[in-house]
């Protein structure tokens, strides 16, 4: 259970790190070192706060309650066999309700601002994040239906990948929660973290506000929140029943190649059009839904096309 949880805040600060050193690769450049961006969030964390006279106590608190969410959802995913720190039955709804409180906080601190620029981005945010939370869930619902357990020990425990039809569900399963982090992280396709175009940001525009240790902590909880869904496709490539040192031997290794897809889906796939995006993700649904008539038809719910 410690050694899990250890390895997942490990791999949250070398994270962005590997992201940005293979995005550098690709593009010919030498680039920063892995651990460069822990390290400037270690140098925003030295520094002071300041804040607009039209902030109020709530934009104070979010980055604070914003890190804390995340990190209390890391307790919630299990590494190896042991239960993670909190599990239950119907964790898993917890968990997403977890990320939703955060993702909520850090909008009403931009709303806060009283920017009609952050406001922006923090409708486009909910909008976004409104659209991509029934993937998560069709997905999770799915897989509790197949394995017939609902928290998430119970059900990377007991998830065989044993036919044709399960090695589908589990790879459609893997590229949608990989989506899906790109989406709750604000990335490409949906948004792009180095544009300084306030018309086209989501998040960026979001976070403009804040400075300091606040900054570093949001910063902080990005790579944190890239760990945990990396952690999510780790228990899903390689469930829980296989053995303990397989498991601690192949974390890392599925979470440095998620960190160089990212990167590769950074240098070569283009932003959506702003006006594609709601489309593009309502598509993720729509495969989702596939996830879920397949793992009914596993299980005789509904009968097989001649």
């Amino acid at each position: 259970m410690g050694v899990g949880l250890v390895l997942i805040l490990i791999t949250s600060l070398i994270f962005p790190g590997i992201v940005s050193v293979v995005k550098a690769k690709i593009a010919g450049r030498k680039g920063p070192r892995v651990m460069q961006h822990f390290y400037d969030i270690i140098r925003l964390m030295k520094k002071g706060n300041i804040y607009s006279r039209t902030t109020g106590f709530l934009f104070q608190l979010a980055p604070i309650i914003y890190f804390s969410t995340l990190l209390t959802a890391v307790f919630f995913i299990p590494v190896g066999n042991y239960k993670a720190l909190l599990s239950f039955e119907g964790d898993f709804v917890m968990f997403a309700y977890l990320m939703a409180s955060g993702r909520f906080i850090m909008i009403i601190a931009a709303m806060d601002t009283g920017s009609g620029f952050e406001g922006m981005g923090a409708n486009r945010e909910a909008f976004y994040s409104l659209l991509a939370e029934p993937v998560f869930f069709i997905i999770m619902g799915s897989i509790a239906l197949h394995t017939g357990h609902n928290s998430f020990y119970d059900i990377f425990s007991n998830l065989y990948v044993e036919s044709a039809l399960t090695y589908f569900v589990s790879a459609l399963s893997v590229y949608l929660i990989f989506w899906v982090s790109m989406i709750e992280n604000s990335r490409l396709p949906v948004d792009d973290p180095q544009t300084h175009l306030e018309l086209t940001m989501v998040h960026e525009v979001m976070v403009l506000d804040h400075s300091g240790f606040e900054l570093g902590l949001i910063q902080l909880a990005g790579g944190l929140k890239f760990a945990i869904f990396g952690s999510l496709i780790f228990n899903l490539v390689l469930p829980i029943q296989n053995s303990y040192f397989l498991q601690l031997t192949f974390f890392p290794i599925v979470q440095v190649i998620y960190a160089v897809l990212v990167a590769f889906v950074e240098s070569f796939r283009a932003r959506n059009k702003m006006m594609r995006n709601a489309q593009w993700i309502i598509t993720l649904s729509a495969l989702s839904i596939v996830v879920f008539l397949t793992i009914l038809i596993i299980h005789e719910k509904v009968g097989m096309l001649p």
